[in-house]
């Protein structure tokens, strides 16, 4: 077989910022900015966040001074990694790619991050370093099939995204594609992430991803001390592609690479949920406003998805209608549509609000999901939705191929930030918060990147009532 694992390593090995196109370097200034933004909001919201920092103070990983986003402590180059992965993905408001079915920015740009400080680089040396993270993560999950990994029971977020993080701070750390193939062949036996969660609501769809990126942190360094990893870690007999998928095409992990720009394919959300509700979200929320339709004017909803997205968050349908969690709700198509059709839209605050409303869950129970042939069409390149409501007054209906932040419906500048003001506006101050978003934004001109991480620190009260 070809030497997928040898073509990768000398990619990231060669890949230099004077080589690459000028939008994919802006475009990762956004990717960076929206995933910071979101991590701010869950070192202060989500439910899962206490439990994560007390771990990892327990485990003596708070201790140096590396930065975990939205903390005022210093933390040790590993656990600000771990930390910082599972805040990204804690709020699924993060980036996503629709063919590789999975987030980037979660797994690589924390490993990145803490690499970057170690090493002491500027923003000109981190920004290749996430793309080759990014290109590498993807291009794996494309070769692997994302479904047949999915029917495994694999999220391939993590699976990929460790490898991800392995090129991000192999990159940073100025490794040769010989300690990078030593690298990948530590991460091979630590490439996980079971999608059990979905069962009964659980977080470790969030740790996954922290784990990853601490995972690859520490395979980079492994291949920089010198330590051996096996060679062939994709391709190999018991390599990755064998071992995590029925029916790998391995060709795909380096087709159009370092040519073809996968992070120019990674979307931003509008909406914290599982990225396969957005397209029905979109035509939802555009039918309920096109048509004045009222919540107590609907009898039935029924949404349209790819089977993929129907799996995940369509089926089993009683389990779908009654969530019980934040977690349950982001992966409930009939909540996330219930949410959109009583508010017109869905943000992180609804979660609160909704869970444990009766008017929503009852809702829910109008709120059915199919295999539809017309999305499916589109995947996995796209991932589409369609949506039929019938009210008292009619029935409308509405196909989205391509929803609002995919990289043909991106956000545009103005939505971008507002998101991102809107997830960090509590907890810093206008001022903090423009200088904070436009140095992530131009991220490769600055020469500190410790020092732009700790804008996401809290101010004093003093200082934060002064509106400094």
């Amino acid at each position: 077989m070809t030497q997928i694992t040898r073509q990768i390593s000398e990619f990231a090995s060669d890949l230099r910022f004077d080589a690459l196109p000028r939008d994919v370097i802006e475009r990762t200034g956004m990717l960076l900015m929206d995933c910071v933004g979101v991590a701010l909001r869950a070192r202060n919201d989500a439910e899962s966040t206490p439990s994560i920092i007390k771990a990892a103070s327990k485990l003596a990983l708070d201790n140096g001074s590396s930065v975990v986003i939205g903390d005022r402590r210093g933390f040790s180059p590993l656990g600000a990694a771990l930390v910082n992965g599972t805040l990204i993905h804690s709020l699924d408001f993060d980036d996503t790619h629709a063919a590789g079915s999975l987030h980037s920015s979660a797994p690589i740009v924390p490993a990145a991050l803490a690499a970057a400080e170690m090493a002491g680089v500027d923003g000109e040396e981190l920004i290749p370093a996430i793309i080759a993270g990014y290109e590498v993560q993807i291009r794996l999950s494309l070769a692997l099939g994302p479904s047949d990994h999915y029917d495994r029971g694999f999220h391939p977020t993590a699976t990929c995204g460790v490898f991800g993080a392995v090129a991000a701070a192999a990159k940073i750390f100025c490794l040769d594609a010989d300690q990078i193939e030593s690298a990948f062949g530590v991460a091979l036996s630590q490439s996980a992430g079971s999608m059990q969660f979905l069962n009964d609501g659980a977080w470790t769809k969030r740790s996954h991803v922290g784990h990853a990126a601490m995972c690859g942190l520490m395979a980079a360094v492994y291949g920089q001390q010198g330590f051996k990893g096996p060679k062939h870690a994709f391709e190999g007999q018991a390599g990755f592609f064998h071992a995590y998928a029925p029916n790998p095409d391995p060709a795909k992990a380096v087709d159009g690479l370092g040519e073809e720009w996968e992070t120019m394919n990674i979307a931003v959300k509008p909406y914290p949920s599982c990225r396969y509700s957005h397209a029905a979200l979109d035509a939802l929320i555009d039918l309920r406003a096109a048509n004045d339709i009222q919540p107590d004017d609907i009898e039935s909803i029924e949404v349209g998805l790819p089977e993929t997205g129907w799996k995940i968050i369509g089926d089993p349908i009683d389990s779908k209608q009654n969530p019980k969690s934040v977690v349950d709700g982001q992966f409930s198509m009939p909540f996330c549509a219930a949410v959109a059709m009583r508010q017109g839209g869905l943000a992180w605050d609804d979660y609160a609000t909704h869970i444990n409303d009766q008017k929503t869950l009852d809702l829910c129970h109008k709120v059915t999901v199919v295999k539809d042939p017309k999305p499916e069409a589109t995947f996995p390149d796209k991932m589409s939705g369609i949506a039929r409501i019938r009210t008292n007054k009619g029935e409308y209906e509405a196909f989205v191929g391509s929803a609002k932040g995919e990289p043909d419906n991106f956000l545009n500048p103005a939505e971008l930030r507002g998101k991102f003001d809107s997830l960090v506006g509590p907890y810093l101050t206008p001022a903090r918060i423009d200088e904070l978003a436009n140095r992530l934004l131009a991220i490769d001109k600055e020469d500190d990147i410790n020092e732009v991480l700790r804008l996401t620190r809290p101010l004093p009260a003093e200082l934060q009532a002064a509106g400094e």
